[in-house]
């Protein structure tokens, strides 16, 4: 009967078991939140407490870093995403020249190395001038995120019936009208999709960041200085609040989706 069950449930067994595979680093960081260790490192348990999640930000520079990263992923999702969104109703609506090459052009970003990305913008940002900083890695993060918007939008908007826009003007509804009450609606899965992505993106990048950075410190730049003389379990509280958030905002959009 087992054997049975285990036939006709191969797949679904498969399925946790990967899973599990996936989820397995996210356990770990989450359990080693509340280890009691003792002395620089973490990485041998060695009994629960919750100290460390009472003083999160008793680690020099962490929480900075923290609000450092979210203020770069901020600025970065919200310009790749009007952006992108905006390249993407170009390339899906109209018929222009050069618009193959540009399709071609938009997939480089995401098939260059991080980096080749990061040593091509470091050489920009020195050429201009530009003292590298916040503003430089806003600015390289956007680059790097348009494209993903673009696929993300362009894939939706490729999805949309436009008849519906059609019969929107057909009962006397203008161009902006239709394109708020129909258009942007049916697209709004797609842009907030993308918009997900690129602070994903963002927030998590190291390599790029390092190269464009100068002496601003985001998270991962300071995990991984924190690595060299060993990892504060501090920042295995930071990184399991960032996990909490990001499956709480999944549930509600899903709970949202639902509901409509």
């Amino acid at each position: 009967r087992f054997q049975d069950l285990l036939g006709r449930r191969w797949l679904v067994v498969f399925s946790a078991l990967v899973l599990i595979y996936l989820f397995m680093p996210v356990i770990v960081t989450i359990l080693f939140s509340f280890n009691d260790n003792l002395g620089r490192y973490n990485f041998v348990w060695q009994g629960p407490t919750l100290r460390h999640w009472q003083n999160a930000c008793g680690v020099l520079g962490l929480c900075p870093a923290m609000i450092k990263s979210l203020q770069v992923a901020a600025l970065a999702t919200l310009g790749a995403t009007i952006l992108g969104t905006l390249v993407a109703f170009a390339l899906v609506r109209y018929r222009f020249y050069g618009r193959g090459p540009t399709n071609l052009a938009l997939f480089l970003p995401m098939a260059t190395p991080e980096i080749v990305m990061g040593t091509s913008l470091l050489a920009l940002f020195l050429n201009l001038g530009m003292t590298r900083g916040f503003r430089t890695i806003v600015i390289g993060h956007i680059m790097f995120n348009i494209s993903f918007v673009v696929v993300t939008v362009k894939a939706r908007l490729q999805g949309q019936d436009a008849n519906l826009e059609e019969a929107a003007m057909d009962l006397y509804a203008d161009e902006w009208t239709t394109f708020r009450k129909v258009t942007l609606p049916l697209a709004m899965p797609g842009i907030i999709a993308g918009a997900l992505l690129a602070f994903a993106l963002s927030f998590d990048d190291f390599v790029i960041t390092n190269f464009v950075s100068g002496n601003t410190i985001t998270f991962p730049m300071f995990v991984w200085g924190a690595a060299q003389r060993g990892i504060p379990p501090q920042v295995n509280v930071m990184a399991t609040l960032m996990f909490i958030v990001a499956v709480t905002a999944a549930l509600l959009g899903l709970l949202v989706q639902r509901r409509r």
